[in-house]
């Protein structure tokens, strides 16, 4: 298990070339920091849905402990560089909400080979369960099990709630739950989508213990930042 936090930009533009190069290396640099991904919106067809526009610009980072990421999120913290008046000119007015949680990686019959370009399908779970053990536990015991039968799936993901400490200048949301499924492009996650397994993954959906709220699927690019 990881901590990885993780801010949503949502702007009618389109992140620009050199703003992608700027982030890259902001995000390359952050103490502590042990990965990072940049998403960036792609194009999927899914038999049951389609929840419109997604985030411009996802930014996804992780960490091994509380104190690197706290640290990093902090009042002087690396990541306020973000924040600055003067940065992501091409994304200026967006809405920005922010959110750290648990990260919970799952086995894949085939990782294949790294690549620094993939597509993600990212599930965001907005509400609240009656009984939110129950409900996690028939998450990350059942529903990855399914997910782990798609085609072509390359990494499964899980992320729940952490309290936390930060002070970046954004709304905090808190979503009961996060599920990243990740693909090598847009085709193979379509192709996935279209596949007996979407089906599925439709009947177990059917048996989650009670919960509200809504719940998006987001197709992005998903770009791995090089550490140094």
């Amino acid at each position: 298990m990881m901590l990885t936090w993780c801010a949503a930009f949502r702007h009618d533009g389109a992140v620009s070339e050199g703003d992608m190069q700027w982030l890259s290396q902001v995000l390359a640099a952050t103490p502590g920091a042990t990965r990072g991904l940049i998403y960036t919106p792609a194009h999927a067809h899914d038999p049951y849905l389609d929840d419109g526009r997604p985030p411009a610009l996802v930014l996804q980072l992780y960490f091994a402990d509380i104190a690197a990421l706290e640290a990093a999120l902090g009042r002087g913290g690396h990541l306020q560089a973000l924040a600055a008046p003067t940065a992501l000119a091409s994304l200026r007015g967006a809405a920005v909400t922010q959110q750290a949680m648990l990260a919970r990686g799952f086995p894949v019959p085939d990782a294949g080979v790294p690549a620094r370009v993939r597509c993600a399908y990212l599930v965001t779970y907005e509400g609240t369960a009656e009984d939110l053990n129950a409900w996690t536990a028939h998450y990350v015991m059942s529903h990855t099990t399914v997910m782990a039968r798609f085609p072509g799936i390359r990494e499964i993901e899980v992320c729940t709630r952490l309290d936390w400490c930060g002070f970046l200048p954004w709304p905090r949301t808190d979503p009961m739950l996060r599920n990243k499924v990740v693909f090598d492009d847009a085709a193979a996650l379509t192709a996935a989508l279209n596949s007996p397994v979407r089906h599925e993954m439709r009947e177990d959906y059917r048996q989650f213990p009670p919960f509200s709220g809504a719940v998006t699927h987001c197709p992005m690019q998903a770009r791995e930042v090089a550490f140094v």
